[in-house]
């Protein structure tokens, strides 16, 4: 799918046809639609082609015509009926009239810039439009990370009186999670270092405080992407531990059990033998003896157990 949208005097609106100053919103297209913006753009097919690939790397290539900027972005997706948290590429072409954003799906980082939510947001400005959508980026991770924080802490009220596996594998999903924003929130970093270097993106003085900004959220990003994954795998250590611990106290008690159950029915066992000459079997009370004797010899096991801490 494509878009075109222009900024002009009474806000940005969608046009029909490229024009100067305009920003170009490619999403999932189709074979068709990039080989028209490649012709209509002069940019090579292959750049238009790379943030397609979840697998592509964060980087910046400078053309004559035109600089292609890769940056990761933060996403959601459902899995097994869960949410899940990855990172795909986004990719921003500077070309000399027109600003070209390239991605797989249709994204929280872009979309506030194509309902007009974003303030002081001109096509035309496109410096100051790639800072924009960084410092988007960066913002939208920290919601993300909040968001994996507060699940992170349903998990493990559920933990402390689970012996399952089920909260442990959510917690797993959640650090990878924390790992994927990590790396991708340094591969970021470097790209914006490069960024500020290269002469084909014209810097000016009005956007130093931007830069800054987004300079801030991204390290603030990444800051907050280690603690919890920190916290997270220590939480999960420690879990697993009192997992492992509560199955251990049940399998305890259960062995303990079937040690003085066993008792009564290795008694009962004995005297249940086809022979003669058995203790208390021409008595009339015979019955009566034998019970009381296997419930005080049970008993008395149930004590010692208890003693010992097995019960």
């Amino acid at each position: 799918m494509i878009e075109i949208l222009k900024t002009y005097e009474d806000g940005t609106r969608q046009i029909n046809s490229i024009e100067q100053g305009c920003w170009v919103v490619m999403t999932d297209p189709s074979a068709t639609e990039l080989l028209e913006i490649s012709e209509a753009c002069h940019i090579d097919i292959d750049h238009l082609r790379a943030p397609l690939d979840e697998e592509e790397r964060s980087r910046i290539e400078v053309e004559d015509e035109y600089t292609l900027i890769l940056v990761d972005i933060p996403t959601m997706e459902e899995r097994n009926n869960k949410d899940r948290y990855v990172t795909i590429p986004l990719g921003i072409i500077v070309a000399k009239d027109v600003l070209v954003t390239v991605c797989l799906e249709e994204t929280k980082v872009l979309k506030s810039f194509m309902d007009g939510r974003v303030r002081d947001f001109f096509t035309f400005k496109k410096t100051r439009f790639i800072l924009q959508i960084l410092y988007k980026n960066a913002t939208v991770f920290l919601q993300y990370l909040r968001i994996i924080d507060r699940k992170s802490e349903e998990v493990e009220r559920k933990l402390h009186i689970s012996t399952q596996n089920s909260e442990l594998i959510e917690l797993l999903e959640l650090e990878k999670s924390l790992v994927y924003f990590t790396t991708s929130l340094r591969a970021n970093e470097v790209v914006l270092e490069k960024m500020l270097k290269i002469e084909n993106i014209k810097q000016y003085p009005e956007d130093t405080e931007l830069l800054e900004d987004v300079i801030v959220e991204n390290k603030q990003a990444i800051e907050m992407a280690n603690i919890y994954s920190g916290i997270l795998s220590g939480t999960m250590d420690a879990f697993a531990s009192v997992i492992s611990n509560n199955q251990n106290i049940v399998m305890k008690f259960l062995t303990t059990v079937t040690m003085v159950m066993a008792i009564p029915t290795m008694v009962a066992s004995f005297y249940g033998m086809n022979v003669k000459g058995i203790p208390g079997g021409e008595s009339p009370y015979g019955f009566f003896i034998v019970i009381g004797v296997t419930f005080i010899l049970t008993f008395l096991a149930a004590y010692i157990f208890r003693k010992k801490g097995l019960f």
